[in-house]
């Protein structure tokens, strides 16, 4: 199966896929068992790689980076792509695991603070009963040395999992997936950041109302201001007047 097309958002090529696609092209890596890695990329990361161009080359050299946020699907649907849709990681993780009580995948967390992934792929067994967990793993905040690097690598293979679910937060599980990809045997890994915390039952999600509205950003402010006023108050703006700037032929980006 042919990976989708991608939109050119400040440079950062977004796929053009709804949630279905997004499915179908994964069991298609698993059942062929290529190896490769999604990033669920919200209009922050989009951000990030304005200021990281290495950040930039892996969203771009990733098997998909599906629009993680309504503002990245108004964009890709007035560029032509009408299908596209959210495809966001908590959604992703759900339909998934849902998709796999006929399919039988196995799936490992990797991430989170400690006690998180185990309370993750309990929650999860216990909304699909059936569901296969190969392993969870909390990994410290530090840095892993080359050697407990290793130890984590064959843990996770000898486990033998379809799926890895990466939640380390971005960049560092962007990082983390693009330099493991073909190390992990699994043939997928995904990046979904915060959906550890949101299905584990640590944080609140939007209403989802605000969330199709795209005014998710809104809700997670009032949660957390001290930690993310920086992020929207600064960011937002910013990415409206280069979208703007983009359409308008004033600023030209590359998606190499």
């Amino acid at each position: 199966m042919d990976n989708p097309s991608r939109v050119n958002i400040l440079g950062v090529g977004i796929s053009a896929i709804n949630m279905d696609m997004a499915l179908d092209l994964i069991e298609a890596w698993i059942a062929h068992r290529e190896f490769h890695y999604v990033c669920v990329t919200p209009v922050h990361s989009v951000m990030e790689c304005q200021r990281d161009p290495e950040l930039r080359r892996i969203c771009n050299a990733s098997g998909m980076t599906t629009p993680d946020g309504m503002p990245l699907v108004w964009l890709s649907r007035f560029y032509g792509y009408h299908y596209v849709d959210r495809v966001y990681g908590p959604d992703l993780m759900l339909a998934l695991c849902k998709r796999s009580l006929d399919s039988g995948y196995r799936h490992f967390f990797y991430g989170g603070a400690e006690g998180v992934p185990e309370q993750l792929a309990a929650n999860l067994q216990h909304r699909f009963p059936g569901l296969i967990i190969a392993g969870t793993y909390s990994p410290p905040f530090r840095s892993l040395t080359p050697d407990e690097d290793d130890q984590v690598v064959r843990m996770i293979n000898d486990a033998n999992p379809d799926v890895v679910w990466v939640g380390l937060g971005s960049p560092k599980q962007e990082r983390w997936m693009a330099t493991h990809i073909g190390r992990v045997k699994a043939p997928v890994l995904i990046g979904v950041g915060a959906a550890f915390d949101f299905l584990a039952g640590r944080k609140r999600q939007a209403p989802r109302w605000m969330q199709r509205s795209g005014l998710e950003w809104l809700f997670r402010l009032l949660t957390e201001p001290r930690r993310l006023w920086r992020r929207y108050l600064i960011n937002n703006p910013l990415f409206v007047l280069l979208v703007l700037a983009q359409a308008l032929g004033l600023r030209r980006y590359s998606l190499e």
